[in-house]
């Protein structure tokens, strides 16, 4: 099984959306047995709470459904997961500070790693702004998970 995390903040618009597309990416290729997919934030602002509704809502409309509830990045993640996806800047030094021994580096990557088109740009925070950037979100994290869901399939031989 391949365990894979996406990371945010607060654990209620870019995560649990990472996940969500993610989700949706691996059901449509029939391969949800070989994936353990989840998200979490780097701070408990938000834990027990379901992604923002103005998230949901964006995401229903392309038939991607955000289902989890916020929890914070905990240290036993380092081990469990095989890829850890980092949303932006901020949320990539917090996650690897946590690090201390500088052992789980190379699973940590920045979501658009594997995107072409959107390579070095961060997955902004849409908390505070309107219907634009959720939707610069979801476009975002869909083009960055079918990049990664390719370089996961190729290298595990999916």
């Amino acid at each position: 099984m391949i365990n894979i995390l996406f990371v945010c903040l607060g654990n209620i618009c870019r995560s649990p959306s990472g996940e969500g597309v993610f989700k949706t990416l691996v059901k449509r290729e029939n391969l949800e047995t070989e994936f353990f997919i989840d998200s979490a934030g780097t701070s408990a602002f938000h834990v027990g709470e379901q992604a923002d509704r103005r998230m949901q809502k964006h995401a229903a409309k392309r038939n991607i459904y955000l289902t989890s509830r916020s929890r914070k990045f905990a240290i036993d993640d380092f081990a469990k997961f095989d890829y850890i996806m980092a949303m932006d800047n901020d949320n990539y030094m917090d996650i690897l500070s946590m690090d201390k021994q500088d052992i789980f580096k190379n699973k940590v990557f920045m979501m658009t790693d594997f995107s072409p088109l959107y390579q070095g740009r961060e997955v902004p925070d849409p908390y505070y702004g309107g219907g634009p950037g959720f939707e610069d979100v979801l476009d975002l994290l869909e083009e960055s998970c079918l990049g990664l869901l390719e370089i996961i399939k190729k290298n595990h031989e999916l």
